[in-house]
């Protein structure tokens, strides 16, 4: 007789491991899917005709390693930050990995680990806690107060009590959206002996100066974590970097895969960067977007977070999931992320945002 197939709970897995759910929403085909936080435009013609010119040239030489280091993509993406920030930076600031899980991975696997803790603002990016875990390192929570802002008062106590070898700020936050100063990050930065994440994977679409700014006061403290997944149109090819003391590159080469970065996943981002402009372009209009459906939905009568993103936090419900399904049977699939009464929707196409309003103001009204 052949032998069943194992369950989960008769794999030998870490005790730590057992009863947590993978990271993911949901993928469902509907007519209107606004629950990732994508750009919802796609690469500009100038970037597929170049990319597909330099892929069949890759092509002929993917029986060798990629470079390992990455330079040339490292000095595209200083190039651009420095341009995008106005604060300077080299190639030997930047290290960039799949993603920005990917960077932050690194980062926890070479300050982080057992016997030491990251200290997070939640409800913030679902994957700090989960990739702490995996990196074994203990995970404390400090919650935001009731606007959904670091409770600076209760993140000062925490600091002191905890001593956490890492600290996350995103900002803008996801998923609610808002910002965290500079002020303030200055004094969480000043408060710890560890090192300080800044997550900005949203940063494009806020008028806020970059925590960058802060790099040359704190130089032994603070990282700056971005990504091309968002504004830019480049989700599909997972690109993430982090911008630090060249100490912090030194250390995350200690915690890298070899040879991580693909030769197609370096040459895409290359040729994104070069073409920046034609990316970004499409900044501007999301933003007027995220304003122009955050104005709609308080007028429908929904209690609407203040954004800085591509995306909108909204509510109160006294079932959010319900409302998830209710948004889900009219055909818009947006974000339930686990936060009592209150659902995350991300700014997609005009024509998209229209058909999410008129299922906003029919369950509002029904």
């Amino acid at each position: 007789m052949a032998a069943s197939h194992p369950s989960l709970n008769d794999l030998p897995l870490r005790d730590s491991l057992r009863g947590q759910s993978p990271y993911g929403a949901p993928q469902l085909e509907v007519p209107v899917a606004l629950n990732t936080n994508e750009n919802p435009y796609p690469p500009s013609d100038a970037i597929i005709t170049e990319l597909q010119q330099q892929l069949a040239a890759d092509a002929a030489r993917l029986n060798r390693y990629p470079e390992r280091d990455s330079v040339e993509l490292r000095t595209a993406l200083a190039d651009y930050f420095s341009r995008q920030t106005g604060v300077e930076v080299s190639v030997d600031n930047v290290w960039a990995a799949n993603g920005s899980n990917e960077v932050l991975q690194q980062l926890l696997l070479a300050f982080g680990g057992p016997g030491r803790s990251a200290l997070g603002f939640q409800p913030s990016y679902s994957m700090h806690p989960i990739l702490s875990e995996s990196t074994m390192t203990e995970f404390l929570n400090c919650p935001r107060d009731e606007n959904f802002n670091i409770d600076m008062d209760r993140a000062l106590e925490a600091i002191a009590e905890h001593r956490p070898n890492v600290v996350f700020v995103t900002t803008p936050n996801n998923p609610t959206g808002g910002l965290t100063s500079l002020e303030d990050i200055s004094t969480i930065v000043e408060a710890t002996d560890g090192v300080v994440i800044v997550d900005e994977a949203y940063a494009e679409f806020s008028d806020q100066p970059s925590a960058a700014t802060l790099l040359k006061s704190y130089p032994n403290k603070l990282v700056i974590s971005r990504t091309m997944s968002k504004a830019f149109d480049f989700a599909g090819a997972r690109l993430g970097y982090f911008v630090a003391a060249p100490a912090f590159v030194e250390a995350v080469m200690l915690t890298r895969l070899p040879y991580h970065l693909s030769v197609l996943t370096q040459s895409a981002a290359i040729v994104a960067l070069k073409h920046s402009e034609d990316t970004l372009a499409t900044v501007a209009t999301l933003a007027a977007e995220r304003d122009r459906v955050s104005a709609m939905l308080k007028d429908i009568g929904y209690d609407v977070v203040d954004s800085s993103s591509n995306f909108i936090f909204f509510g109160r419900f006294a079932d959010a999931h319900q409302v998830w399904q209710q948004f889900l049977d009219r055909g818009v699939l947006i974000r339930d992320v686990g936060v009592e009464g209150f659902l995350r929707v991300s700014v997609g196409l005009p024509e998209e945002n229209d058909t999410f309003i008129a299922a906003a103001r029919e369950i509002h009204t029904s």
